[in-house]
């Protein structure tokens, strides 16, 4: 008999996400891009015109989704920040300026973090819920600097295709509840299909742009098998990339072929955290997470 994991016995969870990076994003991936104002058109071009056409193909299939701003972008896009949260979709932070935790200290990683939930909370007057971590990493103690924060989930890391319990890295005690994670896959990512600038080459290697068909394809494929096994659909997206005005009818039709299928929860990430939280007991036996906690106390 099949186990119910979902809300009113749903197949599948399906978790919406868009970062919404501005110029940020590609300025810790690739630093010579700086002062290249051509260049850095194609990132400023979710501002201009991506947010908001991702935020009405969410409507007109009637989505509610999961964005991570960083607190700079709060403060020099705060209309569209407020737009978004007008709409009842969730905001999360990802630090001030899509920072690249690899490069940063422990202290410095909770400056970032602190700078870009006080920057949200000051437009939106709350804090937020939901981490994403712009490159995946964070140091030892952070997961638990996060809970004590009031941050109840994340979603940055890989490593299953449903959501799993963050083990506390310190062994302090904490009062707040575990940390959730909503996994991602880079197959369901627009960025490494899409992403492109000649000089400086992003990304190295200059791959040939897709064809967006190809893409939808395997969206829908890796949905149908998400579907079929009864877990976790985590799509990412970014308002320069899927925003385009090619671009945006792949979302759309994404989205149309999910509300196609019978027994589909369609969730923020707060609600799918919260909902693991609750009926989950804990990870199952030498789930990745716990073999990356052990390998790092061996280190």
């Amino acid at each position: 008999m099949k186990t119910v994991r979902w809300p009113d016995n749903a197949r599948c969870a399906v978790v919406v996400t868009v970062d919404f990076n501005d110029e940020h994003g590609i300025l810790s991936q690739e630093p010579r891009i700086a002062g290249r104002e051509k260049s850095l058109s194609v990132w400023r071009y979710g501002a201009k015109r991506g947010v908001d056409r991702v935020l009405d193909a969410l409507e007109e299939a009637g989505v509610h989704s999961s964005w991570f701003v960083p607190g700079r972008v709060a403060q020099t896009h705060a209309d569209l920040l407020q737009r978004i949260d007008a709409q009842r979709h969730e905001i999360g932070t990802s630090g001030f300026r899509c920072e690249s935790f690899d490069a940063l200290t422990l202290d410095q990683q909770k400056d970032a973090f602190r700078a870009g939930q006080q920057a949200i909370a000051d437009k939106l007057d709350r804090r937020v819920q939901g981490f994403r971590s712009f490159n995946g990493n964070w140091a030892h103690g952070f997961a638990d600097f996060l809970r004590s924060e009031g941050v109840s989930w994340s979603s940055s890391w890989r490593g299953d295709d449903l959501p799993y319990f963050h083990l506390s890295d310190t062994g302090v005690a904490n009062d707040k509840p575990p940390l959730m994670e909503l996994p991602l896959h880079y197959e369901l990512e627009d960025e490494p299909y899409f992403v492109y600038n000649l000089s400086p080459a992003v990304p190295v290697g200059q791959p040939r742009i897709p064809s967006y068909r190809e893409v939808l394809g395997n969206w829908k494929q890796d949905f149908a098998a998400f579907h079929r096994f009864g877990l976790c659909y985590v799509l990412r997206l970014h308002p320069e990339i899927i925003g385009t005005a090619g671009r945006i009818d792949v979302l759309r039709e994404l989205l149309a072929d999910m509300r196609a299928h019978d027994g589909v929860w369609f969730a923020k990430g707060a609600q799918v955290a919260s909902w693991w939280r609750a009926h989950a007991g804990g990870n199952e036996p030498g789930h990745p997470v716990e073999v990356f906690a052990r390998h790092r106390e061996k280190a």
